[in-house]
């Protein structure tokens, strides 16, 4: 059973972000009010995913129903009826849900979040953070990584399935020398908070995030939601990312970022690199506009001739006495 401190901490929440009232203006109102409240809603999702369990619905029903009967009561998960107290069904999750996610969307989907939906994840991972940490940093380590949909693969050319917006993208192999696979998904990216240089310690908190299709780039995705922040009351510092940031077009990453406030700091070939300079104008070529590695190559056949000199021949030996014959 949930604690009540977790439960008081998660309905803060939700009533610090302000989106369950947003939420609720958006769905139809029908002759029968709906028992379940988008506030309600929310919190089951909450429960859930603080449980490490997997965001079904079934299992926020079971979150919900598993409340105390004086939570349940004060929740709207026991409602008074005429034919006596009701329980809240799996129904009418499904319901509350579907109409909230009609609302949120996109009239025609592409892959990414509406900024209806986008504004109301930033006000809630805003939400998440502690009044004491909000302003402890501005620093940000980013990074995004694969989350496979729950439905099947749609068949090959099609998008006949259960998640037409999922498609398919790449990630790290399992198993041993295998560099990547296939999977049927999104990619999940997150801005967490990290200690500034020199500064105290904070604690990782994810400040950002957002999810799209493998159809998209999601560095390029990352950055409108990056660059929203300073909007919030909070300024953007240093941003840590790896390579897979680095090589972007300028105006795709460092541009906007910079423009927003942001230090770049890339980690290129295991080593981070403050980068300050701006390129002279965008381009379309992948390259790195943030920074260059300034390692030595490696001495092999793929090495640059002009910058390793040629090796020395190895000195001959001097010449010997040919010894006569017996």
């Amino acid at each position: 059973m949930t604690s009540p401190a977790t439960l008081a901490r998660l309905e803060a929440i939700i009533d610090g972000s302000g989106v369950a009232p947003r939420i609720e203006m958006l769905l139809p109102a029908g002759v029968r009010p709906r028992q379940l409240r988008v506030r309600t809603l929310l919190l089951g999702m909450l429960l859930t995913l603080d449980d490490h369990r997997p965001a079904h619905l079934t299992r926020q029903h079971k979150a919900l129903t598993a409340l105390s009967a004086q939570d349940q009561a004060r929740l709207g998960v026991i409602a008074e009826w005429k034919t006596g107290p009701h329980q809240l069904t799996y129904r009418q999750v499904e319901r509350t849900f579907g109409l909230a996610g009609n609302a949120l969307a996109k009239d025609h989907p592409d892959g990414s979040p509406s900024s209806l939906l986008a504004g109301i994840l930033d006000d809630l991972t805003e939400a998440s953070i502690p009044a004491e940490h909000k302003n402890t940093t501005t620093a940000l380590a980013v990074d995004w990584t694969d989350m496979e949909t729950f439905s099947r693969p749609p068949p090959r050319g099609t998008r006949d399935c259960a998640d037409p917006e999922a498609s398919w993208g790449h990630r790290n192999g399992g198993g041993p020398g295998q560099d990547s696979e296939l999977f049927s998904g999104y990619y999940h990216s997150a801005a967490t908070m990290m200690p500034e240089e020199h500064g105290p310690a904070v604690p990782e908190l994810a400040r950002r995030m957002t999810l799209t299709s493998c159809e998209l780039d999601p560095a390029r995705a990352l950055v409108p939601v990056l660059t929203r922040i300073p909007a919030a009351g909070t300024g953007l510092g240093d941003i840590l990312a790896d390579s897979g940031y680095a090589h972007r077009d300028a105006a795709a990453w460092a541009i906007p970022l910079r423009q927003a406030g942001a230090s770049l700091v890339q980690d290129l070939m295991g080593t981070c690199t403050r980068t300050t300079a701006d390129p002279a104008a965008p381009t379309k070529a992948p390259s790195s506009p943030t920074g260059t590695c300034t390692a030595r190559p490696r001495r092999g056949r793929c090495c640059n001739s002009a910058r390793w000199p040629a090796t020395p021949p190895h000195p001959k030996s001097p010449p010997t006495t040919p010894r006569p014959p017996s």
